[in-house]
């Protein structure tokens, strides 16, 4: 069953002050507060509270891509394409400590849970990871073999999910420091990752025009979106787990429903493309920022029951059909000044009943599909075994060769 809306979608707030595209947004835990950070080098801190001017930070020296608040809210985190990081305190003197941290753009940083970590993602291919106080690097992943243009931390802080235009997400564990698999399924560069609030998968969001989400726990890929018309540049999880949003270059941001695999909502705000989107921490809110210099807060009107893991049961792999067409909502400034007075209706329920026997033979082959990949891994490991025996065996015979020639 899907979880049910209360209501629509709704913008609440649109703010203006950046110079250039917009290329990251970021709720304080507070809800009173959100930042974004611009190509125009700077900065903002904008008030939820009306008639609260913003702060502009400035200190980079060049495009700002990336910001992130702390998980307590008395800091803020950014990375520039001028290679360095800066730690703000989000006040009206805006004081900040900055550091070099990579030899390339830096595309992204991401705090841990604990608030004691950093995670910082570059063009220089690799990602590093260092302590908040002193800024301090603790160490680094350098196997991807192109941009890395996104890094997250696991919920729990014991793996980092990164993303790359090598066109793999690569999966590393942060107490041996080794990847523990590469995700290889996306046909282009892969634009953004982020971890399930669970812990238990993630999504990217790529350059082919899709979002894929896989289990962390099998390697298997739960769910694949084919939605935009143009490469997916950013995604957010709803606290709850349930919803997905995804921000395109095709100007659109677009809701969906995790429990049922399928498209919520396409809203329309953005004048070209839309480039990042974030759910506040408590998900009653979210938002996106665009090319077009604009900073937009949504208001979600979500149902906030909590449903669990969304995708524990699921095993769609593709959104496929509806019932109905799921509603487009505009929210662009010509729009609004027509439509001003046009409610928009509240979608009704997408129910597709299929046949018994239908249901039957698609469980029947999805059983058989948990078997091969048992199988499989059984194999695997055998495989593996065999692999680590006749590696003894000729180190072995080398010993031996040895012992002899002395």
């Amino acid at each position: 069953m899907a979880a049910p809306c209360l209501d629509d979608p709704s913008l609440e707030r649109n703010f203006r002050g950046h110079k250039d595209a917009v290329t990251s947004v970021d709720f304080n835990f507070n809800m009173k507060q959100l930042v974004s950070g611009s190509m125009d080098s700077c900065l903002m801190i904008w008030h939820m509270k009306p008639h609260m001017r913003a702060y502009r930070f400035v200190g980079h020296k060049d495009a700002v891509m990336c910001v992130q608040f702390s998980p307590s809210g008395h800091l803020v985190a950014s990375g520039s394409r001028d290679k360095t990081v800066r730690i703000w305190v989000p006040n009206l003197k805006g004081e900040s400590t900055v550091f070099r941290a990579h030899t390339g753009t830096v595309r992204s940083v991401h705090f841990s849970n604990d608030g004691q970590s950093l995670v910082t993602a570059s063009d220089d291919k690799t990602v590093k990871v260092w302590t908040v106080h002193r800024q301090k690097f603790l160490f680094s992943f350098s196997q991807h073999i192109n941009w890395v243009r996104c890094a997250k931390f696991s919920p729990d802080g014991r793996l980092i999910v990164s993303a790359s235009d090598d066109k793999t997400v690569k999966l590393w564990d942060k107490t041996s420091r080794e990847c523990v698999h590469s995700f290889c399924e996306h046909g282009g560069f892969v634009n953004y990752v982020d971890f399930h609030p669970s812990g238990t998968c993630i999504a990217a969001a790529g350059t082919d025009n899709t979002v894929k989400l896989w289990d962390v726990r099998t390697n298997r890929l739960l769910q694949h979106y084919q939605l935009h018309s143009a490469v997916v540049n950013a995604l957010s999880f709803h606290p709850s787990g349930n919803y997905l949003i995804t921000a395109s270059s095709d100007s659109t941001l677009k809701i969906l429903d995790l429990m049922e695999g399928r498209l919520l909502y396409t809203l329309h705000g953005h004048l070209g493309p839309a480039t990042c989107v974030a759910f506040s921490r408590s998900g009653e809110l979210f938002a996106s920022g665009g090319v077009d210099e604009q900073v937009m807060v949504w208001r979600s009107n979500f149902d906030a029951t909590d449903y669990g893991d969304p995708l524990k049961n699921h095993r769609s792999g593709s959104a496929g059909g509806y019932a109905k067409s799921p509603p487009e909502m505009d929210f662009s400034e010509t729009s609004l000044r027509t439509k001003a007075q046009d409610p928009i209706r509240s979608p009704q329920a997408d129910v597709v009943t299929l046949p018994p026997t239908i249901t039957n033979t698609l469980e029947h082959i999805v059983g058989q599909l948990d078997v091969l990949t048992q199988t499989v891994s059984i194999l695997e490991q055998r495989l593996t075994l065999t692999e680590d025996k006749l590696k003894q065996c000729l180190e072995n015979q080398q010993l031996i060769m040895q012992s002899k020639a002395e």
